[in-house]
């Protein structure tokens, strides 16, 4: 089994906002794979798919941002899971809007959400899809930025970056990391069609085979 984790925080409040685009992954990957009916447990969203001929656990932790790591400890301690099969997509300050940056491991590079993993895994070797969000204009505090939907002049990127998330994480799921990593970390994969337009707040936002 492999388990892929969105970070985001819940709630309507932050449904589409930069921060949430982890979120908007694992949904869009929902979607696209008839994931079951989402549950609850381990502070979390959960939801089953099958990519692949391979059972994969989806996960929104329900702890907030920064608290991340509760809810991903206890999942990789009672599923006994081994962290290469531990994928977790969170959003970058650091990379232009709609970039990607597939990694098998390393710091938090000051995302809390990782930060909070890595100190309860007790290890940084565990691989990470981050997605590009940009910097902030001018002297806008990060604070508020990371809380606000993407601009409109952003959207083609972003679903063009969704679209390629996809397909790494499909690639991660059949052959590996490396392959995975040869993928993603190129440039733009032109062609391929977005995930339908959504503007989650978690893997609740599936479709109509929840209660």
């Amino acid at each position: 089994m492999k388990v892929i984790v969105g970070l985001g925080n819940p709630g309507a409040k932050y449904a589409g906002t930069r921060h949430n685009v982890g979120f908007a992954v694992l949904e869009a990957l929902g979607r696209k794979h008839q994931a079951g009916k989402v549950t609850r447990g381990h502070e979390a969203e959960l939801a089953e798919v099958n990519i692949q001929g391979e059972k994969v656990l989806l996960v929104c932790p329900q702890t907030y941002m920064n608290l991340s790591g509760r809810s991903v400890g206890s999942i990789v301690k009672f599923y006994k899971l081994p962290l290469e099969n531990l994928l977790v997509v969170c959003d970058d300050l650091n990379l232009p809007c709609g970039q990607l940056r597939l990694r098998a491991g390393g710091s938090s590079g000051g995302q809390k959400g990782l930060r909070d993993i890595i100190y309860h895994l007790g290890s940084e070797q565990f691989p990470r899809l981050r997605f590009g969000i940009g910097r902030p204009p001018g002297k806008m505090d990060v604070t508020t930025y990371v809380l606000k939907p993407f601009r409109a002049e952003e959207t083609a990127d972003v679903e063009l970056a969704l679209a390629q998330a996809l397909t790494g994480v499909e690639l991660w799921i059949r052959e590996g990391i490396l392959a995975a990593m040869n993928q993603v970390n190129t440039k733009s994969v032109a062609g391929e069609e977005p995930p339908p337009r959504k503007t989650p707040s978690g893997l609740s936002d599936f479709g109509n085979d929840q209660d």
